[in-house]
């Protein structure tokens, strides 16, 4: 092809644009997406950037570097920058010079019992001098004739410490099998559906369990609301046979899981246990909240359910929403890196920056899939988003000019007006199950009260939510009001419509998992409402929304609402 045909262009930032429109699109974005991650994806151009992150997931799926510049070259209009193949060399060299391996003979005077500890090798002479020099390391890293010695307790600490300074680790460490438990998956499930698995969700389990040879088994799949994480995890479960532990956000989320284990696989009632502040069960398949988890009487306290993950032998965990992974929880992931480990979520993006985390802990992405892809194929539905501005009322508007930062965020929040908004929304979408949602209870129970009907909160009780839950899913139920007790988990299939009273401060994950909610397949559109009070913070904060969604490729308009 001539350079004029080609779809990418290299930047000297690092970013890459990819033109939708060109012919060699997808085989291009088929290639650039394994060593480059996806920041925008509107309709015309999508935009990829090459990081360290980026690079050493694609090490891990064995990309070279001459592999990453020769794929640059093929796709780019322009001449690749120099600086970005000097770049990718430099960080592609770091690969694989730092491995952990299983102890294999001792060294006098130092305890190497092969059950207690692992052997970091460290290649470059120069890194290990460094490394030895860094006193923060000293606590971790015991000097050994080609590197360190590494306590097994130690083994996720390390990998997480070194890759925040440059340095990512091949764990090449076996994991341990866990008590087998073998069960089939249904082709009719036991809601009397047709049930097999959709090529692309075969293609991330393939991904995560990859050749089975020491550093496989562990990673992260990224995959949109809507388009079965759930039937992902369970794939993995059947094909992998082994006592699993899986952790969720909620107990809402806790029971979506078990329905779904009766409803598709072989497993009987008594072998999925739930391990929740309601109860404490341990079985093959044991079902647990990240609370119950980070559970403790004071802030002083030990975590007294942390036992679960010590106390039996499993083989496989995964961490549901795993962006959301509590910072205790992940010292636990550090301390059991000898499991299988599988990572679900709809984005990687986390709030506290903690992205490599993840990739440490839990393991590199292994599977990722745009939004906009699934839309096309259908099998998500396609979403219109649309932001409502209203003005404050004349009486709200010298309180509000006259206010400190955080009681303007609740008067924009509470505007009455949206209120009115919200109930004319409703009425004229009278064929679809709409969702109303918001982050003040007030707010939330007068428009609940005006609707007549049912309000999930934070004080509802488990078994209350579950029946609104399935009214809802059974149509019983057309319009619930929900707080952010939603946002994570729930399966909400025949949503359509999902109208915003206002958010988190315009969070990128809240507004990943809000979308999500309406994003399953149906044969009409979804429509995403945000109201947002005109000329105040709000507006602020939904700059971020519409730059999040317009970047994922969805249709963003903003209309004002002129009073009467």
């Amino acid at each position: 092809m001539s350079s004029d045909d080609r779809p990418l262009i290299v930047q000297g930032d690092g970013s890459l644009l990819l033109d939708v429109h060109n012919d060699f699109f997808e085989e291009s974005r088929g290639e650039i997406s394994a060593y480059a991650e996806l920041e925008k994806s509107p309709e015309h151009v999508h935009t990829y950037r090459i990081s360290p992150l980026s690079l050493w997931n694609a090490a891990g799926a064995e990309w070279k570097s001459d592999r990453v510049e020769s794929s640059l070259k093929r796709w780019s209009r322009y001449p690749v920058p120099e600086n970005i193949i000097t770049q990718i060399r430099d960080i592609l060299s770091r690969w694989g010079k730092l491995r952990l391996v299983n102890v294999e003979s001792q060294q006098d005077g130092t305890p190497t019992d092969s059950d207690l500890w692992l052997r970091l090798e460290v290649d470059d002479p120069a890194v290990r001098e460094e490394l030895k020099a860094r006193k923060a390391m000293a606590r971790w890293l015991i000097p050994d004739a080609d590197g360190f010695l590494v306590r097994l307790v130690d083994r996720g600490t390390v990998k997480a410490e070194l890759i925040h300074i440059g340095f990512p680790i091949v764990d090449l460490a076996p994991l341990k099998d866990g008590d087998p438990l073998k069960f089939s998956l249904r082709e009719i499930s036991l809601g009397g559906k047709p049930f097999t698995i959709r090529d692309y969700q075969a293609s991330a389990v393939r991904s995560f369990i990859g050749t089975g040879e020491p550093g496989t088994g562990f990673g992260t799949v990224v995959m949109p609301c809507g388009s079965g994480k759930t039937v992902v995890g369970i794939s993995a479960m059947a094909r992998m046979a082994t006592h699993t532990l899986i952790l969720t956000t909620n107990v809402a989320a806790v029971h979506q899981w078990r329905n779904e284990l009766l409803d598709k696989t072989s497993l009987e009632p008594e072998q999925i246990a739930e391990y929740t502040g309601d109860r404490k069960e341990v079985a093959p398949v044991t079902v647990a909240t990240y609370q119950i988890l980070t559970w403790r009487k004071d802030r002083n306290s030990p975590f007294p359910h942390f036992d679960l993950f010590r106390k039996h032998s499993w083989g496989l965990i995964i961490y549901d929403e795993v962006h959301l992974l509590p910072a205790p929880v992940f010292r636990v992931t550090a301390e059991i890196q000898t499991v299988r480990r599988l990572g679900l979520t709809a984005t990687l993006i986390r709030e506290d920056g903690a992205e490599r985390d993840v990739f440490s802990l839990v393991g590199p992405k292994r599977f990722d899939i745009p939004w906009k892809e699934l839309e096309t194929s259908g099998w998500i539905a396609e979403a219109h988003c649309r932001e409502i501005r209203i003005n404050l009322p004349n009486e709200s508007r010298i309180p509000y000019a006259i206010a400190e930062k955080r009681r303007k965020i609740r008067l924009a929040a509470e505007n009455p007006r949206k209120i009115d908004i919200a109930l004319q929304l409703v009425n004229n979408r009278h064929e679809d199950q709409i969702l109303v949602i918001g982050q003040y209870i007030s707010q939330l129970e007068e428009i609940a009260g005006r609707l007549k009907v049912p309000i999930i909160t934070g004080k509802t009780p488990n078994a209350e939510r579950d029946r609104i839950y399935d009214e809802f899913r059974r149509g019983k139920e057309r319009v619930i009001v929900v707080s952010k007790v939603a946002n994570f988990a729930i399966d909400l299939p025949d949503a359509s419509v999902a109208i915003q009273l206002s958010g988190s401060f315009g969070s990128r994950q809240e507004e990943a998992q809000r979308l999500g909610r309406i994003l399953r397949p149906k044969e009409r559109y979804s429509w995403f409402y945000s109201l947002v009070s005109r000329g105040t913070v709000e507006e602020d904060f939904a700059v971020n929304r519409q730059r999040f969604l317009t970047e994922q490729g969805y249709r963003y308009t903003i209309d004002i609402w002129e009073d009467s």
